[in-house]
């Protein structure tokens, strides 16, 4: 570890050491003094991070968690078996009940990190609770349980981006909707420039007219249920892919066709834009409405690099006979469901780490009005770590273990996945597909690859 860097990190535990023995630290009945900057990264310098309800904790990102010493009559309390992260011993402790925080900040942009699990096999709507910060009401009616797919004992985390201070201070409050409100963790980390040199190696601007272009993109056709149960045949149609204004535009309709009551389409960049390692940027705007599923993601461009009972020349995709997924791979920059319209999903699957053994490694983050406006979904790749990011912002944390091929199949080229699914197992998940929202589109103003200089 850097000098400086450790430096900080003990000025930043002694502080906090120092403020829980002694109140000259609360301004406040409950403001908690705030460290000096700990770690710069990715465009974000870490400002705060808490172990709620426990103690110090060096998480697998290199993050200081300190030791809860928050002045606020909570209850503390531990819970144990937590899946679905890296950090499990940061789910083992927590607070339940109602909670009011002040942290006094420069003025600035910040992102806010909430780590949530759902300690206790209760039923979904038994704990339901609303975040608010700087009065705006961030997290509404948040269930960690139905948020996690019916699955207590899994980690929940999600980031607010784009937290405006302007007045010094930052003030959060969990209020309790149904039940007690639970917090495992908390992060605070401050916007900055990322002057880090990223040289562009791969991109597609759609500045011209008509199809995708077929030097960067090829067209999957399928029909309906092909993967994921999803209710759309998948066409090469300009009516369903097309550039337009210096934009792709994915368009799904509600229509009878080849066997289904929908259309859209899926493009990729297999064979022509593969890499490994380096950075993704996609600057795109995609649709609301039930039953919409729109994704922006990666798969290995040789997927039977790590299978185990098929081939090349099977067809593996929606294939439950053949491993290569989950055994190859997949990174997912961006996933939004029309049902839960604030939430974007960045996740990986892998053969350790699946939805099918409640390890998922996922996380979320607040997409304020992403239907009515461009943001940028990115993804970071090392040989070492994954970090997606939303807006500049980093809020999914994955790392190499070291211990196989099993929980990282991520050493090989991957390729770029744009498509506007509609229904499907997860889109259908809040409900029916609403007809009435359809035509819908998700636009792409540019996808770019990068390596650091």
């Amino acid at each position: 570890m850097p000098q400086n860097l450790f430096s900080k990190r003990l000025s930043a535990w002694l502080l906090i050491v120092i403020c829980g023995l002694i109140s000259a630290c609360v301004h406040d009945a409950n403001e908690v003094e705030v460290a000096e900057v700990i770690e710069p990264s990715n465009g974000t310098e870490l400002v705060l991070a808490i172990n709620v309800g426990g103690d110090s904790y060096v998480a697998t990102n290199g993050v200081l968690y300190q030791a809860d010493n928050l002045p606020i009559d909570v209850v503390k309390k531990q819970s144990k078996n937590i899946r679905g992260s890296q950090d499990s011993e940061l789910f083992e402790t927590y607070r339940v009940g109602n909670m009011q925080l002040f942290f006094p900040l420069e003025n600035g942009l910040y992102d806010v990190t909430f780590k949530f699990a759902e300690p206790e096999d209760i039923a979904i709507g038994d704990r339901v609770f609303n975040v608010t910060v700087n009065n705006n009401k961030a997290i509404s009616e948040l269930d960690v349980r139905l948020a996690r797919d019916g699955k207590h004992l899994s980690s929940l985390v999600r980031t607010v981006n784009g937290v405006n201070v302007s007045d010094g201070k930052l003030n959060i409050q969990i209020t309790g909707q149904t039940g007690e409100p639970v917090l495992h963790g908390l992060v605070i980390r401050k916007k900055v420039e990322d002057t880090r040199d990223w040289q562009v190696v791969w991109a597609d601007e759609f500045d011209y007219q008509g199809a995708p272009d077929n030097q960067k993109w090829s067209f999957d056709e399928w029909p309906a249920r092909k993967v994921n149960d999803e209710d759309q045949t998948y066409t090469a149609r300009a009516k369903n892919v097309r550039v337009e204004d210096g934009k792709l535009i994915i368009q799904a309709h509600k229509e009878q066709f080849q066997g289904a009551q929908y259309t859209s389409a899926r493009i990729h960049s297999l064979g022509k834009g593969d890499f490994l390692y380096g950075k993704v940027d996609v600057r795109a705007k995609i649709p609301a409405g039930q039953g919409t599923w729109s994704a922006i993601w990666m798969l290995p461009s040789d997927p039977f690099r790590y299978a185990s009972n098929c081939q090349q020349g099977n067809d593996w995709q929606g294939n439950d006979k053949c491993d290569a997924w989950p055994n190859s791979g997949e990174i997912d920059i961006m996933e939004h469901v029309g049902f839960d319209m604030q939430n974007v999903h960045g996740t990986v699957h892998n053969k350790a780490y699946y939805w099918r053994n409640w390890q998922q490694r996922k996380a979320s983050v607040e997409g304020v009005d992403v239907h009515l406006n461009y943001h940028v979904y990115s993804l970071e790749w090392t040989p070492d770590t994954i970090t997606i990011l939303f807006d500049g912002s980093p809020y999914f944390y994955y790392k190499n273990e070291g211990d196989g091929w099993q929980a990282w199949p991520y050493d090989h080229p991957y390729h770029i996945i744009l498509n506007l699914a509609i229904g499907g197992g997860w889109g259908r998940a809040g409900g029916p597909i609403d007809d009435g929202v359809f035509p819908v589109k998700m636009l792409i103003d540019y996808v770019r690859i990068s390596k650091l200089k």
